[in-house]
């Protein structure tokens, strides 16, 4: 990316941050993928974590690991610590592909369904695991991985 992208990009993530503060940005399926477009891309792997009410309303965006080209590492103990920590109903996670193919792996799929074994015991719904890629947004749930 050109530094008058990044830019563009990390101008647009503050305006997103300020909508997501004043609305319930994620009434809609097309809210959230047009969110995580712009908020999850980079160079590396990063991973997310929209934390929601019960509402669905944002709690909080959380970029709760940052890898490398290829691998972002993953902890569901502490992606569901911080749930409880934040009093979350749900959650959305979020991860990118630099590659810019968004097709999951297998490790993506297995991890989303040990975060999912943890969410259900302790009462928490995990809503989807998008992954960003290429211009393309993937869900996990959309493509009955979840």
């Amino acid at each position: 990316m050109t530094p008058q992208e990044e830019t563009v990009i990390l101008e647009a993530r503050e305006i997103l941050g300020r909508y997501l503060n004043q609305n319930p940005v994620l009434g809609n399926w097309q809210a959230v993928r047009d969110y995580c477009a712009v908020a999850v891309r980079g160079e590396v792997e990063r991973f997310h974590v929209l934390y929601l009410d019960r509402r669905n309303r944002v709690i909080s965006d959380e970029q709760l690991s940052v890898g490398t080209v290829d691998h972002v590492p993953v902890y569901p103990r502490e992606i569901i610590k911080r749930a409880l920590m934040l009093n979350a109903s749900a959650l959305i996670v979020v991860h990118n592909h630099p590659s810019g193919d968004p097709t999951p792996s297998e490790a993506d799929i297995t991890m989303t369904k040990e975060i999912q074994k943890g969410c259900k015991y302790l009462g928490l719904t995990l809503h989807d695991h998008i992954i960003v890629g290429g211009g393309q947004e993937l869900s996990l749930r959309g493509l009955g991985k979840m």
